[in-house]
């Protein structure tokens, strides 16, 4: 079984970025990150966020609505940093507070500042295997880990658990792409699958996104599959400090015995993420800027 580090796959990747931001003239890229109200998790991601911008040389700037901000108001920034020559890639942390439509806040952004992937024009953008748009940060990230991990998707069976906007219909659309690392034959699993076990045995590649901690047992997974763990589940665990532990969506210490390649939880897809982002924002840049070198 080999591990698929995803740490070192993203500081590889920021370290690129952050080499080429190094040659850019002029002003350096800018990313706007709208965090509303303080949830803790969204407060730790956005800090990972900014400090990893600044790594790479990245201007980020944070905007913190209050948690009674309303849809319009909300808008409104939104609006306002479309408008904003200086910023290159907009980013609005999820989850936002429920009398907030997610779904019109993502649809606000302009295209061409998407950098979260998230809007229709983008969306469909990944449909159409058109690369001029932004593909959502996770999904990117997948993709960037298998092809750096040398697993190429031609002619596997490849099966999604999961078919969220932000993970599992992005991700098999990517991978039914008809590029090079892509061109897989792609089946999506859900809630509403039956026989969910028996599909997913039949997978070369199986990308877990479920968000149900270790619901991927040991009788799902086909012996040298490769497996690759969205998942990040908070369990309790009164060993810990904190009182619990992150855990994947895949049963790892069970599952690893098998597979022929896996990420673990934490340090797999998670650190990706935030790298793709980074890369996201470089090319929204670029493309705004075509004489920036």
């Amino acid at each position: 079984m080999k591990l698929i580090d995803g740490n070192q796959v993203a500081s590889t990747i920021i370290a690129e970025l952050k080499a080429e931001v190094a040659t850019l003239s002029g002003r350096k890229p800018c990313i706007a990150l709208v965090r509303v109200g303080e949830d803790a998790a969204s407060v730790s991601y956005v800090r990972k966020k900014e400090k990893t911008a600044a790594e790479i040389g990245i201007e980020s700037r944070v905007i913190l609505p209050p948690v009674t901000i309303s849809q319009s108001e909300l808008a409104k920034i939104i609006e306002d940093l479309n408008n904003d020559e200086t910023v290159d890639g907009i980013l609005i942390q999820s989850p936002m507070p429920k009398h907030i439509d997610e779904l019109l806040i993502f649809r606000g952004i302009a295209p061409e500042k998407d950098v979260d992937g998230l809007g229709t024009m983008n969306l469909g953008k990944v449909a159409q295997d058109d690369d001029t748009g932004f593909v959502s940060c996770t999904p990117a990230g997948i993709m960037a880990l298998l092809a750096r991990g040398g697993v190429d998707l031609k002619g596997k069976h490849v099966v999604v658990i999961g078919r969220s906007l932000l993970v599992g219909k992005p991700v098999a659309l990517l991978a039914l792409q008809k590029k090079s690392g892509a061109n897989g034959t792609v089946t999506i699993c859900h809630s509403g699958t039956s026989n969910l076990a028996e599909i997913s045995r039949q997978a070369d590649v199986l990308i877990a996104a479920i968000g149900r901690p270790q619901f991927v047992t040991l009788d799902m997974v086909k012996p040298g599959a490769v497996v690759i763990d969205v998942g990040i589940n908070r369990v309790t665990d009164s060993t810990k400090k904190s009182g619990y532990r992150l855990v994947g969506d895949v049963d790892f210490e069970a599952v690893s015995q098998i597979a022929s390649q896996i990420t673990p939880v934490p340090g797999g897809v998670g650190p990706m993420t935030v790298a793709m982002l980074m890369s996201n924002t470089v090319k929204a840049y670029r493309q705004r800027l075509p004489n920036s070198v």
